[in-house]
């Protein structure tokens, strides 16, 4: 009899202990879904898990990333733009650890960033989150930051960030991912490591009062991915950012990510493997805040 209970007692904590898994991976599933900024999927399958050091997953009302502790900074950031998100608030430059990282996690700080060469470049621009004060305030927090060569960050991508605005203020809608991939010799005692390159994939759908965020449901054949593969260089600083332009797919292949998993899989590799040319659109110049 003890030796019946004892194995039924086995068997109901192996369920209890299935279920708990379960209901874990369910959860992030949940809170996948559930962020606008994952919309169109979750590159690398970040869980919010101190354990996941090297891919750790964030989902802020702002937007949402995977970060590397090893690397002290983010592997990729997504985020929508639209026009609910542009307001004239001022620029916060804030800059400051992220409370929301792990307690136990050694912190970056914005001094990290003194004499190593590389600008505090945003994942998420300031200038694209401008509603009100949180918002602008969130693209200051360290994990939306990462070490960029002042002539890339003060040239094509600062110009690209701009250019999105303009096509935000015609009507459209965007979802942005960006990242980086291969490695420079570690700053800051070796706290910081800077990508190699940066990368960049904008999908650009027709919104009717470009006040929608993107969703699967918005894409179809004619819409627009624009792509681009830069070197986190000096050098580039009056190159334009059409120079960079790649598919969706060689950024995929060079960094073993997939991008637009919740795209249907045929109409995603036919957008993935096309590169589409863009035209510089007009606009008014914008300041260049480094």
């Amino acid at each position: 009899m003890a030796s019946w209970t004892l194995r039924r007692w086995q068997s109901i904590a192996g369920m209890m202990v299935l279920l708990l898994s379960l209901s874990s991976v369910m959860g992030c599933q949940l809170r996948d879904s559930h962020s606008t900024h994952l919309s169109l999927g979750n590159p690398t399958h970040a869980q919010p898990r101190a354990s996941r050091t090297d891919n750790y997953l964030q989902i802020k009302p702002q937007y949402a990333l995977a970060y590397s502790q090893k690397l002290g900074r983010a592997r990729w950031v997504s985020w929508q733009l639209n026009q609910t998100w542009l307001g004239e608030v001022d620029r916060q430059n804030d800059f400051r650890p992220d409370p929301g990282l792990p307690p136990d996690w050694p912190p970056i700080f914005p001094s990290d960033y003194r004499r190593t060469g590389y600008d505090r470049g945003h994942w998420v621009p300031s200038s694209d989150r401008t509603r009100t004060v949180e918002d602008n305030s969130s693209t200051f927090l360290m994990t939306n930051i990462m070490p960029q060569a002042p002539d890339n960050n003060q040239g094509p991508w600062v110009e690209l960030e701009k250019d999105c605005r303009t096509w935000v203020q015609s009507g459209q809608s965007l979802y942005i991912l960006a990242g980086g991939y291969g490695e420079r010799p570690a700053v800051a005692g070796g706290k910081l490591v800077p990508p190699a390159r940066l990368w960049k994939v904008i999908v650009r759908v027709n919104s009717l009062d470009g006040k929608q965020p993107v969703t699967p449901r918005q894409i179809d054949s004619q819409t627009t991915l624009i792509a681009v593969d830069m070197p986190n260089a000096q050098g580039i600083r009056d190159r334009p950012w059409q120079d960079y332009q790649v598919t969706v797919d060689q950024i995929e292949a060079a960094t073993g990510l997939n991008l637009l998993s919740r795209i249907p899989t045929k109409l995603q590799k036919n957008l993935e493997r096309q590169r589409f040319p863009i035209l510089k659109p007009k606009s008014a110049p914008e300041p260049i805040i480094p």
